[in-house]
């Protein structure tokens, strides 16, 4: 019975959404596209751009963090052939550098995720803009994300289209 009511709950949703789509259908045709969101958004050279800033950006603390790695590596090969005496200072100095590494990398880790996030909210309200235009140009009816699709046909998909609508709307300086 358990059973029963869930695929109940399950159908019931499906047809009502099946149901809506087929009524405004009954009077013209609908006309509808995908496109991979993300991948034109990526794909966009201000995108590639701000990406390879960031890494730019980045890179000092980046390596800064490579040298603490390596100096721990280091400790760790002293570790193996000191004596009980330097052995007690090696660890205390190993575990201080761990702690550090930690921290920066956390550091790093949560500053360009803020970056990037904050990046690719500013893209994709760009991105939106220029789907909603590709939309209005092309007289659709309705952009689904590919990536919410189960099938879609490949003369549907517009993503390579919204890249270069986006490229041409949003212009990167060299």
């Amino acid at each position: 019975m358990r059973l029963h009511s869930h695929k109940t709950v399950f159908v019931l949703p499906v047809l009502l959404f099946s149901t809506l789509l087929a009524v405004p259908c009954a009077s013209a045709q609908a006309k509808i596209a995908v496109v991979d969101f993300q991948e034109a958004l990526l794909a966009t050279a201000e995108m590639e751009k701000a990406a390879a800033n960031l890494e730019a950006k980045f890179r000092p603390r980046q390596q800064d963090l490579d040298k603490l790695q390596q100096e721990l590596q280091g400790i760790q090969q002293k570790l193996q052939s000191a004596d009980a005496a330097t052995a007690a200072s090696l660890q205390n100095e190993g575990q201080r550098k761990q702690r550090e590494a930690q921290r920066k990398s956390e550091d790093l880790q949560a500053d360009v995720e803020y970056e990037r996030n904050g990046i690719l909210q500013g893209g994709a309200e760009k991105m939106r803009a220029v789907v909603a235009k590709l939309a209005e140009q092309k007289g659709l009816d309705l952009i689904v994300d590919v990536n919410n699709t189960l099938f879609a046909k490949p003369a549907l998909d517009l993503t390579q289209e919204a890249t270069t609508a986006y490229n041409a709307a949003h212009p990167v300086a060299p």
